[in-house]
């Protein structure tokens, strides 16, 4: 007896699925879907074979992940965001080189948000609600709008942070933060 959770009413062709995953109603799996520990696909989500899943990722309702996608730990997908895998779709036209899109550890991701195929979201990069990511989003950077651009950084908990003088930011966990060149990096942890 497996020892993850699928809905009666969704189809679950994968048997790679980490422990207490539970995929809900009317959600699709198929096969060759690689998905790790303690995540939870909501209704009407679906997951394309060749797809990679850590763990604790939380996928919302309507959420159709494509092959070429590949989804670090403790990420979120927002209800009804958009993954995209083909830069130039056409019906019954089947291109020869995949496009990877990869979303790092602890990243969030709006809904209704779309992502265009070939990027990366960095590691607890937040992106708003409605947007266009067509470009790389580094680390710990909040974007957002059509199309999305840097709006501000977050920490680890999603709170927006405030950089001093010196751009430092700490989170209400006490961890520190440094801003560099646009780029903003953890530099001491709170244990």
């Amino acid at each position: 007896m497996p020892d993850f959770f699928v809905h009666p009413l969704a189809l679950c062709e994968s048997t790679d699925i980490g422990k207490n995953t539970r995929v809900w109603a009317f959600s699709h799996i198929m096969k060759n879907v690689k998905i790790g520990e303690e995540c939870n696909f909501g209704d009407h989500s679906f997951v394309e074979s060749n797809v990679t899943i850590g763990n604790r990722v939380t996928v919302k309702n309507g959420v159709a992940i494509w092959h070429g996608v590949t989804i670090e730990d403790d990420v979120f997908l927002g209800p009804n965001c958009v993954l995209t895998n083909d830069l130039f779709p056409r019906s019954k036209v089947y291109h020869s080189v995949d496009i990877p899109t990869l979303i790092k550890k602890g990243a969030s991701i709006g809904a209704n948000a779309t992502i265009i195929c070939g990027i990366t979201i960095g590691e607890y990069a937040m992106v708003g609600a409605g947007a266009v990511v067509k470009n790389n989003v580094l680390p710990y950077s909040l974007v957002a709008g059509v199309p999305a651009k840097v709006i501000g950084y977050v920490g680890i908990n999603g709170e927006k942070l405030d950089f001093n003088k010196d751009d430092l930011a700490k989170d209400i966990n006490g961890n520190t933060y440094k801003k560099e060149n646009g780029m903003v990096q953890l530099v001491k942890e709170s244990k």
